[in-house]
């Protein structure tokens, strides 16, 4: 198994032999190009005087901690290209993201895999090395032999990213685009995953994610992220784009994040915004933030007082997005009054003609717009609420303030 792997500190320093066994110079670098291969070693730079050489992985014969021997010599000088990744300049001891362990760490060395492949070897990147052991290999890379640093790091525990699982950060957008760089593995993850990663990354950094990813996920990811933070994320996007992660957020929370913005910019996102998600941000941000109208979500489901257990499962097959958030229905009267709350658990244990108002809360209990922040958390602690609906001077729903929002007030205190 050892003669099936190389390490890129191994790499480094490793003599290159032409046909007749003469030497040609040694390894300075190595560059994928992640457009024609996401992991194999494409070109061989090697550092001879003023020039830089490079050599295509197809004019390789052989690799191994003995050298790299060649079945074509013809070598051709170095030019930068913007669609190689060079393994040095470019990834060793920068920070990228482990996408499994949902962490940012930082890159120590990297192991590749040796591939036979029609009388050529070819160095695949198979792992990125972040532990105790690359740092070893580091540390008396030059000073003893290959073969004796191997034995000598058996005892150290390996510490390892497998390729397929990073995320390389690149602030470039058009860089981005050469390199191939996907954010598919970020935008699986969960959104509160991903707000840690964005929240130990710099300002470049976290621009250059919220930049590219899905709007809808970033809008998730957004929510999670520290106010401050969030603040920081949306001044440095244009506020096109910033408009549209804004627009895929719940109102109220959309109307949090710009409430933690300068006027200018806060007005700049709102001009970009579609006329309805921006009629109801605007709505929330005249509210005071420490209020009850300030904390409320106006997206729910309401019924008319006289609906059925049909009639809401028939509604809720629009309003998927709406059960993420709420888990308890409305009734109102032709007005719009309020008249009951009927939690979502009770739909599914009744017959289909049930009136709604049988399986409404015994206390209907609201709260209105201006109500302030300490008497809503009492409220949720003395009733063990889930959800409070909130009513306007008259009466009439004006939204609702779940137990979650709450729970993070609480945290913030």
């Amino acid at each position: 198994m050892a003669d099936e792997i190389l390490f890129l500190t191994e790499l480094l320093g490793l003599k290159v032999y032409d046909l007749k066994g003469r030497t040609l110079g040694v390894v300075k670098d190595a560059a994928i190009v992640p457009l024609i291969h996401p992991s194999r070693v494409d070109r061989f730079l090697l550092g001879g005087g003023w020039a830089w050489l490079t050599i295509r992985h197809d004019q390789v014969r052989s690799v191994s901690l003995d050298g790299i021997h060649l079945k074509d010599e013809l070598l051709t000088p170095y030019h930068s290209d913007e669609y190689m990744l060079r393994l040095v300049r470019d990834l060793l001891d920068q920070q990228i993201i482990d996408a499994e362990g949902r962490k940012v760490v930082r890159v120590t060395d990297i192991t590749f895999k040796i591939q036979q492949d029609n009388g050529t070897n070819n160095l695949l990147i198979a792992e990125v090395d972040i532990g105790l052991r690359s740092i070893f290999r580091r540390l008396v890379q030059g000073v003893l032999p290959p073969r004796l640093v191997r034995r000598l790091q058996g005892v150290i525990p390996p510490h390892f990213i497998r390729w397929e699982h990073c995320s390389i950060i690149e602030a470039d957008p058009q860089r981005r685009l050469r390199l191939n760089i996907s954010n598919k593995l970020l935008e699986q993850m969960h959104p509160a995953d991903l707000a840690d990663i964005v929240e130990d990354l710099t300002p470049d950094d976290r621009e250059a994610i919220f930049e590219t990813i899905d709007s809808e996920v970033a809008a998730d990811t957004l929510s999670e992220v520290e106010p401050e933070i969030q603040a920081s994320i949306l001044e440095s996007l244009e506020p096109e784009k910033a408009a549209d992660i804004v627009e895929d957020m719940a109102p109220h929370e959309a109307a949090d994040v710009l409430a933690e913005l300068g006027q200018q910019t806060s007005e700049e996102i709102l001009e970009e915004m579609e006329p309805e998600p921006k009629t109801e941000v605007q709505e929330l941000l005249e509210y005071k933030e420490d209020s009850a109208g300030g904390l409320m979500n106006t997206e729910f489901v309401a019924l008319p007082e006289n609906a059925t257990v049909a009639d809401a499962m028939e509604a809720l097959k629009f309003h998927e997005e709406v059960l993420e958030k709420l888990n308890t229905l409305f009734l109102v009267d032709q007005e719009e009054h309020l008249k009951a709350s009927v939690p979502l658990a009770r739909l599914f244990t009744a017959p289909g003609a049930t009136p709604l108002k049988d399986l409404a809360t015994e206390n209907l209990i609201s709260v209105d717009l201006e109500e302030k922040q300490d008497r809503i958390t009492e409220t949720f602690d003395k009733y063990n609420l889930v959800a409070l609906p909130v009513v306007d001077a008259s009466g009439k729903l004006a939204g609702a303030i779940t137990a979650d929002e709450v729970i993070s007030l609480l945290r913030h205190k």
